[in-house]
């Protein structure tokens, strides 16, 4: 028994990224049309990073699943946040649009694009809410580093 207790406890979180969508000085927000808990909510597009991927990997991947983009993954956004109790964390990251390309909402029920005083329009996930706090000073800036 204390032998199964210490590999669970040296287990690392799972991690979800997802991504700040910057563009002309607004954020892309979409909103979730599942499980119902979370139906309504709104979040940055991500998703679990899969065995053997870098977070930006994931990221890139998940922007094509997700929204039919490809993007270049930029600078962290805030502090990881807990999630499920510590089992897993967020960690959002600045991404800008490649080629032109433009998001569809072909997982989520909607999008829309937030200007720095509209970021308090829309219903955010808990987990999502520390990382709107941190956008006002990334929208303001220009371009990614």
């Amino acid at each position: 028994m204390p032998q199964e207790r210490s590999v669970r406890q040296s287990r690392s979180p799972r991690v979800i990224v997802a991504a700040a969508i910057v563009d002309d000085g607004r954020v892309l927000a979409c909103e979730r049309s599942s499980p119902p808990e979370a139906a309504g909510r709104w979040e940055f597009p991500g998703g679990k990073v899969e065995p053997g991927e870098s977070d930006q990997q994931a990221l890139a991947r998940e922007c094509v699943e997700e929204l039919g983009v490809r993007v270049e993954v930029g600078d962290r956004v805030g502090p990881d946040v807990p999630l499920a109790h510590g089992r897993a964390v967020l960690r959002v990251f600045a991404v800008r649009l490649l080629g032109g390309d433009q998001p569809q909402a072909l997982e989520h029920r909607s999008m829309r694009w937030l200007a720095p005083d509209e970021l308090d329009s829309v219903p955010w996930l808990p987990a999502d809410q520390p990382i709107v706090a941190e956008l006002p000073g990334l929208l303001l800036r220009k371009g990614l580093s």
